[in-house]
């Protein structure tokens, strides 16, 4: 069972400080700019709590989609409020147990849980390098999602994993453990956002 208190406190804190001016900004999530990746992380809080909760429907069995919409007038109280209630729902011991199903997929409870950090940490750094905010990642935390971000020993390179994640980045070997997760998931970890 893992926390996911910090990552969540830490992603929402970065969401809260976003300007509105920042939200046609790009970001290293390839073709989401700024407000689509809150629209992505405003649905995926409600559909990972909802896997945690083992609840079966449109939450949950649902591949997430782009959304263009315009935000939500309040949408920082709401983040913060889902990011918490994501937080809550994995304190719970029942929810790394048994099967689950989220974005459509059934999987084992435990590794859904670890795929619910990898999305607030690496989307919680998304928002932060698009938006020049600091964003520092534990050890801890990047170690509990090494499996999820690793590809299969067939796609060393992960280039077969469209729509999950983007073909590895090269990184220096002693580089930063969240540097090299950040790689795996195919990421440039020293991307920055235009001026």
């Amino acid at each position: 069972m893992i926390d996911l208190r910090h990552a969540v406190s830490r992603t929402a804190t970065v969401a809260r400080n976003v300007t509105d001016e920042q939200l046609s900004a790009s970001t290293p999530a390839e073709e989401m700019d700024v407000a689509r990746l809150i629209h992505h992380l405003l649905g995926l809080t409600v559909a990972f709590r909802d896997a945690a909760g083992k609840i079966e429907g449109p939450t949950t069995a649902t591949a997430p989609e782009p959304v263009d919409a315009p935000l939500p007038d309040e949408w920082r109280t709401l983040l913060h409020e889902q990011l918490d209630d994501l937080a809550a729902a994995w304190e719970d011991p029942a929810a790394w147990d048994g099967m689950t199903m989220v974005g459509g997929v059934e999987l084992p409870a435990h590794v859904c849980g670890l795929v619910a950090l990898d999305e607030v940490l690496l989307h919680g750094w998304d928002l932060a390098r698009a938006t020049d905010q600091d964003y520092q990642v534990s050890e801890e935390e990047a170690e509990s999602i090494v499996p999820i971000v690793t590809p299969e020993d067939d796609d060393p390179q992960g280039r077969e994993r469209a729509g999950v994640f983007g073909p590895v980045k090269p990184v220096p070997a002693d580089a930063p453990l969240f540097d090299r997760v950040l790689a795996m998931a195919g990421r440039d970890p020293q991307w920055r956002a235009s001026r």
